[in-house]
């Protein structure tokens, strides 16, 4: 069997927050690999500010050099609303010889009651919680925890850099950084 991490997000952008959780997850619970998956629509945020072929993009780069990482598209080539449920049970059926990991932070720990079909989830798959600040990892659901360095990094903090004009050259992998730049993202994307 092999252990794969799944990361989930809009990744709009990736940031080191990201692979920070990613790293250490995969050496922690020692998993085979670490697959992010960009979602076309999440079920709890309204819109991305970016399209979906540019969040793959970011996403390829920030990956890019280590060989525990991959990307998956499963949840943008199924457009639509990106629910857990489906995609976990997608996976299970596309790759059998595979032990899924889904890794959240503290924050989404808190919520997992209001998960769609969370019962029927938890057996489906293994929920791995990251600390965040301001949350607990207490849950009624089976989470593993892992203790990762607390990195106070959000996509919406990197895209209101952008917006003002403010340097962000620390907060995302270099070919991400790049990447907004050339293709101006989140306003005119010039500053480093």
């Amino acid at each position: 069997m092999k252990h794969v991490g799944i990361l989930g997000g809009t990744f709009d952008p990736p940031h080191l927050g990201h692979m920070i959780i990613a790293q250490e997850v995969q050496l922690s619970l020692n998993l085979d690999e670490v697959w992010f998956i960009p979602s076309h629509t999440p079920p709890h945020k309204n819109t991305t500010k970016t399209n979906a072929e540019d969040r793959v993009n970011m996403v390829k780069l920030a990956v890019q050099g280590n060989a525990y990482f991959k990307v998956n598209t499963i949840e943008i080539d199924r457009f639509g609303k990106s629910y857990t449920f489906d995609t976990i049970k997608e996976l299970n059926k596309e790759y059998p010889r595979c032990t899924f990991y889904f890794i959240i932070g503290a924050d989404m720990v808190e919520y997992l009651p209001k998960w769609n079909r969370i019962d029927q989830l938890i057996k489906l798959v293994q929920f791995v919680g990251v600390k965040r600040p301001g949350f607990s990892l207490i849950s009624t659901y089976p989470v593993i925890e892992v203790e990762v360095p607390q990195i106070d990094i959000s996509s919406t903090f990197i895209r209101n850099r952008i917006k003002n004009n403010q340097p962000f050259s620390y907060f995302t992998p270099e070919g991400v950084m790049n990447y907004i730049k050339e293709k101006r993202l989140y306003a005119n994307g010039t500053s480093g």
